[in-house]
């Protein structure tokens, strides 16, 4: 049996511009880093003994003769593009809820892929897993996604990830002090609303039609190097929450579904995990503001309904990639 863990991400800028669409002509560019949230999967060979071939346990369970039987979508096709010819049965298990703005999709077919090759003795490289991941959401499952969950999935880690014309990725560590990773984690909070939505539903909205959006976009991709920059230069860290607030601004005008912003609720800046949702209130906030604003942030966002994905900690970041 085959155990995966694979963390979900939060993307603080560039978000919008690692849509191939985008960055096949103009390059692109994020600052991300995975969370200590987790997509759990587990697969074994099923004994030839049921009736079923495959069985798949997630919100629904399937049992299958065949392939072609399966709902799912990310495992019909992954079991279609790796030609699997086994009985398999297959478990899933999340820390956060699907459809959270996190990264929880290409973090399940990162997982699943990872899984199945393990399954059949096959150990990937980080650089092969994501490309796969990136395939077969975006060519095979012809989804609007893009390409930034498969790589944080497969990497981990706080990265500064850019997308080339020609197709190639830089997926660089973002070396930060001890106390300077500190400080900025003391600042960050991030929250759930309870509400759900598909990414690819919201970016269909503006990613058909890009060119329209390029001041928007350059803007977005401009704010990864001015937010390396405060980190790195040990500038005031407020000034990275109110870069924050300046990406949401830009995002925003990408689409009438992007979240409202949170200044109103106590935070220097906040931004919409994923892909964004029109809601009275984020779907997911990161917040950067002082330590005793926080808990205000936290009482007010909680007071409109928003849940804390943490209890009373600040949020922690995961630098660990996928692991089976």
């Amino acid at each position: 049996m085959i155990i995966c863990r694979t963390p979900y991400r939060i993307s603080f800028f560039g978000g919008g511009t690692d849509y191939p669409s985008w960055y096949r002509a103009h390059g692109g560019a994020v600052l991300a880093t995975t969370i200590d949230k987790y997509c759990y999967l587990s697969c074994r060979y099923l004994p030839p003994f049921f009736e079923h071939r495959i069985r798949i346990v997630y919100r629904k369970i399937e049992t299958c003769r065949t392939v072609d039987e399966i709902s799912h979508p990310a495992v019909r096709e992954a079991l279609r593009f790796l030609d699997f010819d086994r009985g398999l049965e297959l478990h899933h298990d999340g820390d956060l809820p699907a459809r959270s703005g996190i990264g929880s999709s290409s973090a399940f077919t990162v997982g699943l892929l990872h899984a199945l090759h393990a399954l059949r003795g096959e150990m990937l490289s980080k650089s092969q897993l994501a490309r796969e991941s990136i395939h077969l959401e975006q060519d095979v499952l012809q989804e609007t996604v893009g390409s930034q969950d498969q790589v944080m999935a497969a990497y981990g880690g706080f990265r500064h990830v850019k997308f080339h014309p020609n197709g190639q990725m830089a997926i660089d560590p973002l070396i930060l002090s001890a106390s300077r990773l500190a400080e900025l984690k003391a600042h960050l909070m991030l929250f759930y609303t309870g509400i759900a939505r598909t990414a690819s539903d919201v970016a269909r909205s503006y990613v058909t039609d890009l060119e329209p959006r390029r001041r928007q976009l350059r803007i977005m991709k401009e704010l990864v190097d001015e937010s390396i920059d405060i980190l790195a230069s040990g500038t005031d860290i407020r000034a990275f929450g109110d870069l924050l607030h300046e990406a949401w601004h830009a995002k925003r005008s990408l689409s009438a579904k992007v979240s409202p912003a949170v200044r109103r609720a106590g935070a220097t800046g906040g931004d919409p995990a994923g892909a964004g949702r029109a809601a009275p209130r984020p779907v997911s906030v990161r917040v950067g503001g002082q330590p005793d604003h926080l808990l205000r942030a936290r009482r007010r966002l909680s007071g409109r309904g928003s849940k804390p994905a943490v209890r009373a900690r600040p949020r922690r970041t995961d630098f660990q990639s996928v692991r089976a």
